[in-house]
């Protein structure tokens, strides 16, 4: 076997001297080098900005979102949303093991895992796509991947399906951090509170904030206030356009007396909702940007130009022990557990 880079660099074709992520193009042979793993794939879980801008592009014709991808993959080696840049992840069961990597890894031949590491650095080939679920963002494919030496991954629970289990660790450093940025007694906002994402984050955040604390949910749809309403994850639920910066301070202020919060998290999966992040936020208050279609350019310029002293976290998909704490909610909260079986399985 070749011997290959711990950060999968042997892999990248176009521009030389960068990772996999930001690489225009990856070598998608899946003959593997000797510090990787080859995973026959199942189904990719795009990531929701993704996936929603490419259905938007392709006229929400499943037809033609399926070729679309198998262009994407054909042109870059990857699944890499070339509008948003993110990919999201995908399951499948491991097919062979680089010799480095015996005795070093847990894996065995034939467990069936989730990789947690984005499909935008993952070398990718599809040889077919079988099904594709629209209102959950799956595509299910005949193919095979690669995963390096540092990519992490989580091997699939007995106690659920494989379906519910990827459908929360396809988000999970969302909710991980909101556990760890909700602090007791804080005031946390989340936008797309409805989502994968926002509702798991809500969960968490009242956990951190405790019975003194505030959740606010903001959410797009009133046909999903009574459901989120229903969780009692939240202490409040607004419901208005995300993208109007000025209408979500308005409608945040009138539910907590006019005090900005201490937490944004922003988990929506559309454009354009940067300044609604930051504008409920205190200053040296936090913001916390999971979505993909942030453009950080304009949250930083933007923050900037209404004199707001906020400190902005880039949505990190990993944070440690991410996976486990994604799970465990599940386990938590029949409630949590009930919506997602019920709306993602």
């Amino acid at each position: 076997m070749k011997i290959g880079n711990k950060y999968g660099t042997h892999r990248v074709i176009e521009p030389e001297g960068v990772l996999p992520q930001p690489a225009l193009k990856i070598d998608n042979d899946m003959n593997i080098y000797d510090n990787e793993i080859l995973i026959d794939v199942i189904a990719l879980n795009v990531d929701s900005a993704s996936f929603t801008q490419i259905a938007e592009e392709q006229g929400h014709d499943e037809i033609k979102i399926g070729n679309h991808i198998m262009e994407i993959v054909a042109q870059k080696g990857k699944q890499q949303n070339p509008v948003t840049g993110s990919g999201g992840m995908l399951i499948g069961t491991i097919k062979e093991i680089g010799s480095a990597l015996v005795g070093k890894t847990d894996l065995k031949v034939g467990d069936k895992i989730a990789t947690l590491v984005s499909l935008s650095l993952t070398p990718l080939k599809i040889n077919k796509i079988k099904k594709i679920h629209m209102d959950i963002d799956r595509v299910e494919i005949d193919g095979q991947a690669i995963l390096f030496e540092s990519g992490i991954y989580a091997v699939l629970p007995d106690d659920m399906s494989e379906t519910l289990a990827l459908a929360a660790l396809d988000v999970a450093g969302a909710p991980a951090q909101a556990l760890k940025l909700a602090k007791k007694d804080n005031s946390v906002l989340i936008l797309g509170a409805a989502g994968k994402s926002g509702m798991m984050c809500c969960y968490e955040a009242k956990k951190g904030v405790g019975a003194n604390g505030t959740v606010i949910g903001f959410i797009n749809l009133e046909s999903d206030r009574a459901l989120l309403e229903s969780t009692g994850f939240c202490d409040y639920v607004i419901v208005g356009d995300a993208t109007n910066a000025i209408e979500v301070l308005n409608k945040v202020h009138e539910v907590t007396g006019g005090k900005d919060v201490d937490v944004a998290i922003n988990c929506v999966n559309v454009m354009n909702t940067e300044m609604a992040s930051i504008l409920p936020v205190r200053d040296e208050g936090i913001v916390y940007f999971f979505s993909m279609a942030t453009s950080f350019t304009k949250a930083a310029l933007g923050a900037e130009g209404v004199g707001k002293d906020v400190n902005m976290m880039i949505g990190n998909g990993y944070t440690k022990g991410h996976a486990k704490i994604t799970l465990d909610a599940l386990r938590e909260s029949k409630v949590l557990r009930d919506i997602f079986e019920s709306k993602y399985l």
